[in-house]
């Protein structure tokens, strides 16, 4: 028998309305949701529901956003007794894969990922960093380039390694463009900027990763039922030290994701469930490895079509 890993999308995925069908047919789902709101002190499912857009996508509601929705979603897997193997979340997905493995309790994550959100914005005056997705470079190339820049003293370095072809490279403004550049240089297909409060995943995150280490002694972290595997390394842990210290880490450390997702693959992972908004972690899945089965949990009806599949129904 093959393997399910859970999956969970980060940032980026959150879009107005998505979780309100859960919410109105699942008494556990809207309980999530207004466990959100009490935590937080505010309506976050408000802004999830109604938007608008721009208020959601800010990173202090859009964190806690996207955890809130896919936890709401898992409430059905959850009941059909429809449990993974692994978990896997990418970057703000990560808090949610935890959560699904019992190692965070859901109001203690959305209470640290909404301040999570709130110390990334801080780090870094706006638009004094960026992002920018650089498509059809190796790797390996890629991280010469930016280390070749940095050392010129303008900070980039990789941020998100997706899936072969796609990698994110995050710094200072200056240093991304002169990566990008360097990059096309190098053969790079394209450099798409991306819409970013923020230098993500780089080391400019140090001064968050700092002040969010006191907000992760204050919530509570145990060791994991569910072994998750973790963006920093792409290694399966359980344990709440590991935990504890890779969440730190991830905030300026890569997200490994191609290694995550093959990692799962090696360890016998032939069904990939994403769970939550949009289908971007399913495609980068595929592009790791076609063979693999990739379903995905929005709302109600592919809530039971994910169901009836893992039954084999």
């Amino acid at each position: 028998m093959g393997k399910i890993a859970f999956i969970f999308p980060g940032q980026g995925s959150q879009t107005v309305g998505m979780g309100k069908g859960a919410a109105e047919t699942n008494e556990k789902a809207k309980k999530i949701f207004d466990q959100a709101d009490l935590r937080l002190g505010y309506s976050l499912s408000s802004i999830i529901f109604e938007g608008p857009q721009e208020k959601l996508t800010l990173t202090a509601n859009a964190q806690p956003a996207l955890l809130t929705t896919s936890i709401a979603l898992l409430q059905s897997m959850s009941e059909a007794g429809i449990t993974p193997d692994y978990t896997a979340g990418h970057s703000l997905g990560e808090y949610t894969a935890l959560v699904a493995s019992g190692a965070i309790d859901f109001e203690d994550a959305v209470y640290a990922v909404h301040k999570r959100g709130v110390y990334m914005e801080e780090a870094v005056p706006d638009g004094k960093g960026t992002m920018a997705a650089v498509l059809g470079l190796d790797r390996d190339i890629l991280q010469t380039v930016c280390e070749s820049v940095t050392e010129e003293g303008d900070a980039v370095q990789l941020a998100n390694i997706n899936c072969p072809g796609q990698i994110v490279i995050s710094g200072t403004v200056a240093g991304v463009q002169k990566a990008g550049e360097k990059a096309k240089e190098q053969g790079a297909k394209r450099v798409l900027p991306l819409q970013v409060s923020g230098p993500f995943h780089s080391s400019l995150m140090k001064p968050a990763a700092e002040k969010f280490s006191n907000i992760l002694n204050e919530i509570s972290i145990r060791d994991a039922s569910v072994p998750v595997v973790v963006n920093v390394t792409a290694a399966p842990e359980t344990t709440k030290e590991a935990f504890q210290e890779k969440l730190i880490e991830q905030l300026y450390s890569p997200v490994l994701w191609e290694d995550t997702v093959q990692k799962l693959i090696d360890l016998g992972v032939d069904k990939f469930v994403e769970i939550g908004p949009g289908k971007v972690l399913s495609g980068l899945v595929r592009k790791v490895d076609r063979n693999v089965r990739t379903m995905s949990v929005q709302d109600p009806e592919s809530c039971q079509q994910a169901i009836q599949l893992l039954r084999g129904e």
